[in-house]
């Protein structure tokens, strides 16, 4: 009974050995195809980084290549005219600030072509023994600005500005005795006397101004035609306060220091006639101080 067991035993062993020889190639061989399947993967993709590295080392060598490249003559021409340009920048003084605009202050001598009348001055319907005309000469003091337009007159004129100026002036002609009946109508009789009349006249005028010589210390100007507007004080023997008219002027200044000059001038007031019996025609000459700003 007992070698009926063991032979049993023995088959079941035998029987084992042969199928695990049978199936352990079997395993094995799977094992290493995987082995194989996963190795060619990893290569793969070393291969595709390598790839990727190289095309990287070819940019960076054309890049390189490209840095240390010399310009072209025309970038370098370029590059050293720019060069020269800094330079002489750099080296050059500031440059100095030309105003264009100024102010001014004018004084002088004033001449009426023709005396003053008015209402409280003369009367064509007083006789002539109760009648005081006034002075044709005046002092007159005023002041004004310019307002630079163009440097060159429009690019027709090197070193011309072109200027609008807008000017004001007082003129006194003194004291006269007033029409006597306007004044006082019992003066004739021997009664108070007539009051004195201060005659003067106020002048406001827009012109544009030709300036020569642009850059120069010394320099003339003319105005071809102006507008002017003269408020007469006393009024006419109609009321009248208001006479327009044209301006017309020349002078020359010369720089002292910076923006301060001095000049002369002299201008000629038009008015074309009498209003209401009063004439304003006449002449200023003088000398002025300026600022320019």
């Amino acid at each position: 009974m007992t070698n009926k067991n063991n032979m049993r035993w023995g088959i079941a062993t035998a029987t084992l050995t042969v199928a695990g020889a049978l199936v352990a190639p079997q395993a094995l061989a799977g094992s290493v195809a995987q082995h194989h399947a996963e190795v060619a993967a990893v290569n793969s993709k070393v291969e595709a980084l390598e790839a990727q590295l190289q095309s990287l080392q070819y940019e960076l060598q054309a890049l390189k290549a490209q840095a240390g490249r010399p310009a072209s003559s025309a970038d370098s021409a370029k590059v050293q005219e720019l060069d020269q340009w800094m330079t002489s920048v750099k080296a050059a003084p500031p440059a100095s600030v030309k105003h264009d605009n100024d102010i001014f202050f004018r004084g002088g001598y004033a001449r009426m072509d023709q005396g003053r009348n008015g209402v409280s001055i003369q009367s064509d319907v007083v006789p002539l023994g109760a009648q005081d005309r006034a002075d044709t000469d005046a002092w007159y003091i005023g002041a004004g600005f310019d307002f630079g337009l163009t440097d060159n007159v429009w690019g027709l004129a090197n070193n011309t500005e072109v200027l609008a100026e807008l000017m004001f002036e007082y003129k006194n002609f003194g004291n006269a005795k007033g029409n006597c009946l306007a004044s006082n109508p019992t003066c004739l009789a021997g009664g108070t006397a007539a009051r004195d009349v201060t005659v003067n006249q106020f002048t406001l005028t827009a012109a544009p101004k030709i300036k020569f010589l642009k850059g120069s210390a010394l320099r003339p100007w003319v105005i071809p035609v102006g507008l002017g507007i003269h408020v007469i004080s006393p009024p006419s023997e109609s009321i009248t306060v208001l006479n327009p008219g044209v301006m017309f002027a020349g002078g020359l200044d010369y720089r002292l220091w910076k923006d301060i000059f001095v000049g002369v001038d002299a201008r000629y007031h038009l008015t074309g006639g009498d209003a209401d019996g009063v004439n304003t025609n006449g002449l200023t000459a003088g000398g002025y101080v300026g600022i320019g700003f």
